[in-house]
């Protein structure tokens, strides 16, 4: 079976840092294009960071710009989602998926087709 796995979320205070990792699960994501997505309690869906196939490329939404960092490492066949000085508003479900490209304006959420179940991040003193 075919599957990106999302782990690493937990409860931290305001400032602290986690790191996501996405991990494939059936396939190589050597050649993939990876989003991570993030959805707030009663907010929509939004992309947060995506990481090109070779990792030459990334960009980010102007909401972590600075202090989230995404990147992979292929030989674990993994990508991550290093995020630092975090914020109560960073609470969310998050979740990566396999994306066609990596555009200065993330991918709309709608593109889509199944997600997985996510890792929730808790941000709160």
């Amino acid at each position: 079976q075919l599957q990106l796995v999302e782990s690493g979320g937990g409860l931290v205070q305001p400032g602290g840092s986690l790191r996501l990792s996405c991990a494939a699960s059936g396939f190589r994501l050597d050649y993939n294009v990876i989003s991570w997505f993030r959805q707030a309690p009663g907010k929509e869906r939004e992309g947060v960071s995506c990481i090109s196939a070779s990792g030459g490329t990334a960009n980010y939404a102007d909401s972590v710009k600075g202090r989230f960092t995404i990147s992979r490492d292929n030989a674990k066949n993994t990508v991550y989602l290093q995020m630092n000085s975090l914020k109560p508003e960073d609470t969310a479900v998050y979740y990566c998926a396999a994306i066609l490209s990596c555009p200065t304006g993330l991918v709309a959420p709608h593109v889509i087709r199944s997600w997985g179940q996510g890792t929730q991040v808790t941000v709160s003193s």
